[in-house]
């Protein structure tokens, strides 16, 4: 049996997505060039933008096609600061792209945040109001870690009160949470094709008219602010997933299935994040730390079962220092290496969840019987 339970780091081509991928492979053409074959692929870059605005209520003008979802944190963050003189305020639970750029801007300042991962608001508002220039607020909408939802709706109002401009990433949440960016009021969103049932490779950047980005890559593909001849076949995924995509599949009813199994089947164990009936937390996402076990040694026990888990966010998979996030929420150091990420499709059946549930129960006592074994 294999069962993916990694949908956060990555999800799979559906037979309906690479029958579309495959019919377009002739299609080769320099969506730039005026001749018959780069009209074609223009139309199919068109189309998808067009999808991708419908997706989360934008106009096509303010949809921009990046390499990847962290490529869109990236341009929208040192864009932003390159033309404006700002204070950049950022959660420290958010990607690692959004980290290691902002912390390479003089005078950022990140954000508390609370033992669930939630923005102390508090602290939020002291910024905004002492900010010294123009405050620009950086966070995820949704930690893809531990999974904890923010009030973006929060969030936004406070950073527009105080005349700041705020950039959600949208990469971890989107598979789940839609976004209406005209609703929401949002400056700048992001998120990535691969999340969503596209291509690697290909991300999307909205940001309203007003705001005004710096390139970062010189050329004049994407309004002149994201250059490089197109990723039409990524491009196109992605404006296939958006228009496919189906909000009412989404359940947490595999996920809770596993966790309500495992919380009276595996003692001295909790769940890292917001609490998964709270409303606060992605529907498919379970983070739990087994206290005793070596969260690595643990995936790969599971693997040799034939279930794929993470130990936290893809991009970290190999950093041995631990997961920024959960150094950000408090979380004790014997117990950052304790832990799994299990992130649910919603089509898993019982049967699946029964043996994930039983390789579970199976694998963490093995390594704690081993664990006594060695002391």
């Amino acid at each position: 049996m294999n069962i993916y339970l990694d949908n956060a780091a990555t999800t799979e081509l559906t037979d309906s997505m690479k029958q579309y991928l495959i019919s377009l492979l002739d299609q080769w053409g320099n969506p730039s060039s005026l001749y018959a074959m780069g009209e074609r692929t223009g139309r199919i870059l068109s189309g998808a933008r067009q999808s991708v605005a419908a997706f989360i209520n934008a106009s096509p003008k303010d949809i921009y096609f990046t390499p990847s979802g962290s490529a869109s944190n990236t341009l929208a963050i040192r864009g932003y600061y390159s033309m404006h003189p700002c204070t950049v305020l950022y959660s420290p639970i958010a990607h690692k792209s959004i980290l290691n750029c902002a912390k390479s801007i003089p005078g950022s300042c990140p954000l508390k945040v609370d033992q669930e991962g939630f923005m102390n608001l508090e602290d939020l508002e002291s910024r905004l109001m002492t900010a010294s220039t123009q405050p620009f607020v950086v966070t995820d909408y949704a930690n893809s870690e531990i999974g904890t939802m923010q009030d973006v709706e929060k969030l936004i109002e406070l950073t527009h009160f105080y005349n700041g401009v705020i950039y959600l990433d949208c990469t971890g949440s989107i598979p789940s949470i839609p976004v209406d960016v005209r609703k929401l009021n949002a400056d700048m969103i992001g998120f990535s094709a691969h999340k969503l049932g596209g291509l690697k490779g290909c991300g999307a950047l909205y940001k309203r008219s007003s705001v005004t980005l710096a390139p970062l890559i010189y050329g004049s593909q994407e309004s002149g602010l994201a250059a490089g001849t197109e990723n039409i076949l990524g491009i196109a995924s992605l404006g296939k997933a958006a228009a496919d995509h189906d909000y009412s599949s989404v359940s947490p009813t595999g996920r809770d299935y596993v966790y309500n199994r495992i919380l009276h089947s595996i003692p001295n164990q909790y769940l890292v994040g917001a609490p998964v009936q709270s409303g606060n937390r992605l529907p498919h996402n379970l983070f739990l730390c087994f206290r005793g076990v070596e969260g690595e040694s643990l995936l790969f026990l599971l693997d040799a079962y034939g279930i794929q888990v993470s130990t936290g966010s893809a991009c970290d998979s190999k950093n041995m220092s631990g997961s920024a996030a959960l150094s950000a929420i408090g979380m004790a150091p014997a117990d950052i290496h304790s832990c799994i990420r299990m992130t649910f499709s919603g089509k898993e059946n019982p049967k699946q969840l029964d043996y994930v549930c039983a390789a579970l129960e199976r694998c963490v006592a093995g390594l704690r019987d081993l664990h006594k074994g060695v002391i």
